[in-house]
């Protein structure tokens, strides 16, 4: 296998971008190296559907700009589609916690939240963010656009705000106090 296509595995993996030292750390070359590899990368995938997107000292794999209108028509009817209950209540845990980790969510709704999270971000209702005490996490929080399309000026105008986000911090607690006896 060569580096080129480990570099090609590694951003269609990750679906986001990363720097060239991540990518060098992550398979144990220079970054001279990984360089070199994004350059046999950049003239083997310019046939196919995708491209490289560099900005700065981050790469990520992205498509060709020939293939927008198609990929803009797929995108309209995914994202025209009505919420399905599980979307709506993960929404909701994100909405009341204004800001929750993937992993709170999944503990509150007792199954995996992955798919459906990545839906919510297509569709621009919510956002991912470094969380600011642990960066190998991420924060889920709404978006602006969201905030303003339910007729909020802030979230806490959201309807039963304190209760209902008194109520998960109490049910936290408790549960963190089980589990550390």
């Amino acid at each position: 296998m060569t580096l080129d296509q480990k570099i090609e595995a590694v951003l269609f993996l990750k679906g986001e971008p990363v720097s060239v030292k991540k990518l060098a750390e992550l398979l144990e070359v220079t970054g001279e190296e990984i360089e070199a590899s994004l350059e046999i990368l950049t003239d083997r995938i310019k046939e196919g559907g995708l491209n490289l997107v560099i900005k700065g000292n981050e790469i990520m794999l992205g498509t060709r700009p020939e293939l927008g209108p198609l990929l803009e028509k797929i995108h309209k009817e995914e994202i025209t589609k009505d919420l399905s209950k599980a979307s709506l209540e993960t929404l909701s845990i994100i909405l009341y916690k204004n800001g929750t980790t993937r992993s709170e969510i999944d503990w509150i709704r007792g199954v995996n939240s992955s798919f459906i999270l990545r839906n919510l971000l297509i569709r621009g209702l919510i956002e991912r963010t470094t969380h600011p005490s642990d960066s190998r996490k991420y924060l889920y929080q709404p978006t602006f656009e969201l905030i303003s399309f339910l007729g909020l000026s802030r979230i806490e105008d959201l309807p039963e705000f304190t209760e209902t986000k008194a109520v998960l911090e109490k049910r936290e607690t408790e549960l963190k106090e089980d589990k550390d006896q």
